[in-house]
C-alpha cells in the first residue's frame, strides 16, 4: 500500500516543526463528539500572531488498542485482531 502525497507533506512538516522546537499540544474538542482531544499542532507565526496547525491527536488509553497495523503477509492487508484464532 501506497502512502498518499499530502499525508508524507504533513509528516515532513512534522518533522522540520519538531527540529525547530515549533510543536505544541493543545486540548481541543472533537467537532463531531464534543470530546476532548489532545493534540499536536506545529505552531508557525503570521504578522506577528501564533498559527497553530493541527496534525493529529493522541490516543486515549493504549494506542495498540486503537490501530491495526499493515500486515507483513500481505503488502495490501491490515493485522486483524482475529487473525489466526478459530472461527
Amino acid at each position: 500500500m501506497s502512502i498518499p502525497s499530502y499525508a508524507r507533506t504533513n509528516f515532513q512538516t512534522l518533522l522540520r516543526a519538531a527540529g525547530d522546537g515549533n510543536l505544541a499540544l493543545m486540548e481541543c474538542l472533537d467537532a463531531v463528539t464534543g470530546s476532548s482531544r489532545y493534540v499536536i499542532c506545529a505552531v508557525g507565526r503570521d504578522d506577528g500572531d501564533y498559527v497553530f496547525t493541527p496534525f493529529g491527536h493522541l490516543a486515549h488509553g493504549n494506542p495498540y488498542d486503537a490501530y491495526l497495523p499493515p500486515d507483513p503477509g500481505d503488502p495490501e492487508g491490515f493485522v486483524r485482531p482475529d487473525a489466526g484464532e478459530a472461527p
